[in-house]
């Protein structure tokens, strides 16, 4: 499956409908402050499912990526096709999580707060990681489509950008969420197994790398052992 613009505006005019269908039936305006809060809320709910989207993705990443992979689980095939999906539907919802932060006057971020930061009215220190992680985002998946861009071997250091995306997301998702004391559970439940998995991966890399080299046998030290020459005098 190929990531590009097209499919991005699919996936987001479907996730837009999901959503206004979900928060009608959800939280219906009954009264004027709950239709005052509706986008809000739909917002609200478009982060949370980026985040959970994205700690799918990085997690995917983390198994493509690890050194075990090309040498013992070989899952490379099975798990590329689903890490390219997830980041489709990641950039659908998250576009939908900006914009409607951007476009609701209850929110209190503004399009310059969204995109700018430290110029949110609401919590601007907050907000202003998650801008920040918006942009490395897209610097990680701009890098990933076009890798002939990089210089050879760069692509993969690149792409390890990936998982301050996380951190910075985990922690633009615990500060700036009202709702955060609630949901911290989730949070903790879905960042722990990324940060073992990234102990994991960087364990097992240092380890393959400090493994000393077996000596050579017998018969492959005769070979490497360079002959003495011949010197023949002729009387």
């Amino acid at each position: 499956m190929r990531v590009n613009a097209a499919l991005l505006i699919v996936f987001g005019a479907v996730a837009a409908l999901i959503a206004l269908g979900v928060t009608e039936h959800v939280l219906p305006a009954t009264d004027p402050r709950t239709d005052q809060l509706r986008p809000w809320v739909a917002a609200r709910a478009m982060g949370v499912t980026a985040y959970l989207l994205l700690t799918l993705e990085v997690g995917l990443g983390l198994v493509l990526s690890h050194p075990r992979n090309t040498a013992e689980w070989r899952k490379t095939k099975q798990v590329f096709p689903w890490h390219e999906m997830v980041s489709v539907f990641t950039g659908a919802f998250l576009a939908l999580h900006i914009a409607l932060l951007a476009i609701d006057p209850y929110a209190n971020v503004s399009v310059i707060g969204a995109f700018v930061p430290g110029f949110s009215a609401y919590r601007p220190v907050a907000v202003g990681i998650g801008s920040v992680a918006l942009y490395a985002l897209i610097f990680t998946a701009a890098t990933a489509k076009w890798t002939r861009l990089l210089p050879s071997g760069w692509w993969l250091k690149v792409h390890r950008v990936a998982a301050v995306v996380f951190l910075m997301t985990w922690i633009h998702a615990v500060l700036a969420g009202t709702d955060s004391g609630a949901l911290l559970p989730l949070y903790l439940a879905t960042g722990l197994p990324i940060l073992a998995g990234v102990a994991h991966r960087w364990w097992t890399a240092r380890a393959r790398l400090r493994r000393p080299v077996p000596a050579p046998g017998p018969a492959a030290q005769s070979i490497a052992r360079p002959r003495p020459a011949t010197v023949s005098v002729e009387e």
